[in-house]
């Protein structure tokens, strides 16, 4: 029985491989260059006793937990480097291997499912669930292979406290996270009908096991416990090197994996469990227009989208009144700091959280002009233009749509945070300074859908690279100050030219500039979309 269900998986790996084959390379070698690098500068960077002891008292304070995960006794950080950079990298690198799970998992399960490819694979003497189980063993084979690259790049560095069974240990959660994630997301792609909704409820649970994370290390530790992330930052790697969470972690994979395959065992290809709704008999005068029409074709990822921002933001409001306690209560931060310091650095948390929650804004934003590049690859663009309408109405049409969804992932945030800062704080910074601080970066998220434009309209299969650019900006803001990143290598990063509101008065000449280039950037765009031809 078992033979006849799992027949031929081996032909369909190697299929499945060759498929992949570049975007795992560019993954994996991505994180583990970043990993090594990182690891590289801090022994340089924590070098004597009085540093460590500096930099351990900012660890525990609320907004870091909340976004970086529990810290470590004094005496780790003091011992050695090695907390600091499980502290700093673990969590977010996690997140990347968890993205990278999701993204090929979706592609190679409903993806290839809606672009035929499965039908035609079916259609051969194959396991029914032959293409799921390459699909389990491709990113089995994919997390082991970033876990041991990771594990042994790390130890050749040869940094104090950070010995080979302590990187492995650490390459070995970060591997796990991402097949937790990919399993689920195999699931998820059994639930639903198409690779779109596969990819945004997947997005959706990671940052919901993100949000639960982040709730339960500063309020509720129980909480955390409920969340696969919660887990991957309980290691205490490089310390006293805890394997219990690889252990849950690896017991979560194989409960989700078996529970993926039994539900593609019983499901029809092309099919859901979750089949979506029926549209109304009649549509609206909205749905009519061409903007309202590409609207209601994203209106489910939108509507996600602003929700989680809305909650990210509301819960990184709220921990500022635990944060604003933790000044009043270490007694050797009072010593040393004047309150106007207190206030200042309390305002470099409330930038850097505005910073964050807007490039993961900014993620919306390029997805809605680069979801014409799926409608163009499933040959739905055929159906829009054999009637009157132009290449320049229907792109025009998604950029004043992604232009709407900055408007509104920023107003999410500003709400959100605003909002969790009043329920904690008793003097708040104000509702319009807080939106001022949200609205300055709308010209850097213009310019990222400016890149997505011009890509898709030059040559699409180049896309990808908005996302590498968007990646690059968020190193250079976590990592930036920390690494001591030449000014020129910042300055590659828009976010670098915006003002940080409270910190600074806003400069409308490198706004206005910005503004410009993303002009420029859908110039380009435009008229290469309409000189070149579609696909197929």
């Amino acid at each position: 029985m078992y033979g006849k269900y799992m027949k031929r998986t081996g032909l369909i790996f190697t299929l499945l491989v060759k498929q992949l084959r570049w975007k795992l390379f560019v993954w994996l070698f991505a994180i583990t260059g970043i990993n090594v690098l990182v690891a590289s500068f801090y022994p340089s960077l924590y070098k004597d006793v009085a540093s460590r002891l500096a930099a351990s008292m900012t660890m525990e304070n609320p907004a870091m937990i909340a976004m970086l995960g529990p810290g470590y006794e004094t005496e780790a950080y003091l011992a050695s480097p090695g907390p600091f950079f499980a502290n700093e990298m673990l969590l977010f690198t996690a997140i990347a291997a968890a993205i990278m799970n999701i993204l090929l998992v979706s592609q190679s399960t409903r993806g290839d499912e809606e672009a035929g490819r499965l039908e035609i694979v079916q259609a051969r003497s194959v396991g029914k669930v032959a293409y799921t189980n390459a699909v389990m063993i491709i990113i089995f084979g994919a997390n082991v292979l970033l876990s041991l690259l990771i594990g042994i790049g790390i130890s050749l560095l040869q940094i104090e406290g950070m010995d080979w069974q302590s990187t492995m240990l650490f390459g070995s959660v970060l591997g796990l996270t991402g097949l937790v994630f990919g399993a689920m997301t195999l699931v998820i792609a059994q639930l639903v009908e198409s690779a779109r909704s596969v990819t945004m409820f997947s997005l959706m649970v990671l940052i919901l096991s993100y949000l639960i994370r982040a709730i339960g290390d500063v309020n509720y530790e129980w909480l955390s416990y409920a969340s696969p992330l919660g887990w991957t930052v309980r290691t205490k790697v490089f310390a006293d090197d805890d394997w219990l969470p690889v252990i849950v972690l690896s017991v979560l994979t194989v409960f989700f994996g078996l529970l993926a395959l039994y539900l593609h065992a019983k499901r029809d290809i092309g099919s859901g469990y979750f089949t979506p709704r029926k549209g109304r008999s009649h549509a609206s005068k909205l749905l009519l227009t061409p903007f309202g029409f590409h609207l209601w074709m994203q209106k489910t990822n939108i509507a996600a989208w602003t929700l989680a921002i809305f909650v990210l933001s509301w819960s990184m409001g709220f921990v500022m009144g635990d944060m604003e306690s933790y000044w009043q209560d270490i007694e050797l931060i009072e010593q040393f700091l004047a309150a106007d310091m207190q206030a200042e650095m309390t305002e470099q948390f409330i930038t850097l959280i505005i910073a964050i929650m807007t490039l993961i804004g900014t993620i919306p934003v390029a997805m809605t002009v680069l979801h014409l590049k799926g409608e163009e690859i499933r040959g739905f663009m055929e159906n829009m233009f054999s009637r009157a309408t132009s290449r320049h109405r229907v792109l025009a049409n998604y950029v004043l749509l992604s232009i709407f969804v900055s408007l509104l992932m920023q107003t999410a945030l500003a709400v959100g945070f605003w909002s969790g800062c009043v329920a904690v704080l008793e003097e708040p910074m104000t509702f319009l300074t807080t939106l001022k601080a949200a609205f300055v970066y709308l010209p850097a998220m213009w310019l990222f859908s400016g890149i997505a434009v011009w890509l898709y309209g030059w040559f699409p299969k180049l896309t990808p690279l908005v996302w590498l650019y968007l990646s690059y900006g968020f190193f250079v803001m976590y990592l930036g100050n920390l690494l001591d990143m030449p000014l020129w290598l910042r300055n590659i990063s828009v976010f670098e030219h915006v003002a940080k509101i409270p910190l600074e008065e806003v400069k409308v000449f490198p706004l206005a500039i910005i503004v410009i280039i993303a002009f420029l950037f859908f110039l380009f765009g435009f008229y290469h979309f309409r000189k070149r031809d579609l696909f197929g």
